[in-house]
């Protein structure tokens, strides 16, 4: 398969299959680059795998070879589904509006992995959606065409193989050294989350400490994520620091949070403000600190008053969240990763076990009230 590009323009590339059965992912239109294609690898074993362990359809929205979000199907909420006014929408549909309303802003030009065939209202819905391709199983009769037409007609449309057994060993080539491991498939299941505490996590926790499993596996190390009903709420993915890595995705999931507050809800904005520009100044005004700049430009976009948000309200607000999931590709090496996630909701945790202060650490999620259990599998990915 011939690339657009390598990593960056000015490197050509392209790809071939290392095996006589052929390749997982078949171009139904558009010429990926180098990263496109990643993208769709990581995001189709993504989804696949999620909808295999939840038993639910599953999206994947993915940037720079880690996912921005990811979910299964579910309720959609009026904050997720505002940006493409859409009301009441089907299973596959609300799978992936769930998981780029984890991260909008870092989805805008993602890569979109469904785990079912796409029909026509998936298509519809991803129109006005600025992203770069897709991959799916299969695709419902006239959605190709419909979705080719994105960005004049570059937008990358695979169509993934469900049949297609990739080799056992994998290999990849840096700097003149070629490395081989096996393939991970060791299996995620329920059976990995037998408590370290007292308490059992409820059924819906399971799915969510699941899903964040799944989603860990392919995203970049350090990795840690926050999963609340079926659907990740931020998303920490290569930091040298686990504890930096569990601040940065829980900052995510606070402005997850905040755009559901009504001050942040109530912005109103002139006639004809594109959707994309709505959603990064609710983000921007959720994140707090604005520059002068960007307070000129905040009102110049707004058709009344911003109402303030202060120190008090976004600390009550915090409060109300409350049963989110969290999972960690490695162990915890410290106390702090707890102390930070309880900050965010957290209620339950999964992670390795196994560092030199696990003890404090399930010392620390008994203070907290937090359920720990110990899955005994790392799930670093590179």
């Amino acid at each position: 398969m011939q690339l657009r590009y390598g990593t960056n323009p000015h490197q050509e590339a392209r790809a071939t299959s290392v095996e006589d059965g052929g390749t997982p992912l078949r171009p139904l239109n558009g010429t990926p680059s180098y990263i496109n294609l990643l993208d769709a690898l990581h995001g189709w074993q993504l989804v696949r795998e999620a909808s295999r362990v939840l038993g639910r359809p599953a999206a994947a929205s993915f940037k720079h070879v880690s996912p921005a979000g990811a979910a299964v199907s579910g309720p959609v909420d009026a904050v997720a589904a505002e940006p493409y006014g859409l009301g009441d929408v089907g299973d596959l549909t609300s799978a992936y509006l769930r998981a780029r309303d984890a991260d909008p802003r870092s989805s805008y030009g993602d890569f979109v992995a469904v785990s079912h065939p796409v029909d026509a209202e998936l298509a519809d819905a991803l129109g006005p959606v600025f992203s770069d391709g897709i991959v799916a199983p299969g695709y419902a009769p006239g959605t190709v065409a419909a979705l080719s037409r994105k960005k004049k007609d570059r937008f990358v449309v695979f169509e993934a193989d469900e049949t297609f057994a990739p080799p056992a060993r994998e290999r990849r080539e840096v700097f003149g050294v070629e490395l081989t491991q096996d393939r991970d498939e060791a299996p995620i299941s329920r059976d990995l989350l037998d408590p370290a505490g007292d308490a059992a996590p409820p059924g819906t926790a399971v799915r969510d400490l699941l899903l964040g499993l799944v989603v860990l596996r392919y995203t970049q190390s350090n990795a840690v994520c926050y999963v609340r009903d079926g659907m990740t709420l931020g998303v920490g993915a290569g930091q040298q620091s686990r504890v930096d890595c569990t601040r940065l995705a829980g900052g995510k999931t606070d402005i997850w949070w905040l755009r559901r507050h009504p001050a942040v809800r109530g912005l109103a904005f002139v006639p004809g403000a594109r959707p994309q520009d709505r959603l990064n100044w609710r983000i921007r005004y959720a994140e707090g600190g604005l520059t002068p700049d960007e307070e000129r430009r905040l009102a110049e976009a707004l058709s009344g008053p911003v109402t303030g948000l202060t120190a008090a309200d976004r600390e009550e607000w915090a409060r109300r969240l409350t049963g989110v999931a969290f999972a960690s590709d490695g162990a915890l090496p410290f106390r702090d990763n707890v102390d930070h996630a309880r900050r965010h909701g957290v209620a339950y945790i999964a992670e390795p076990g196994g560092s030199i202060r696990s003890g404090e650490v399930a010392d620390a999620c008994r203070e907290h009230g937090i359920a720990l259990v110990r899955t005994g599998l790392r799930l670093f990915h590179h």
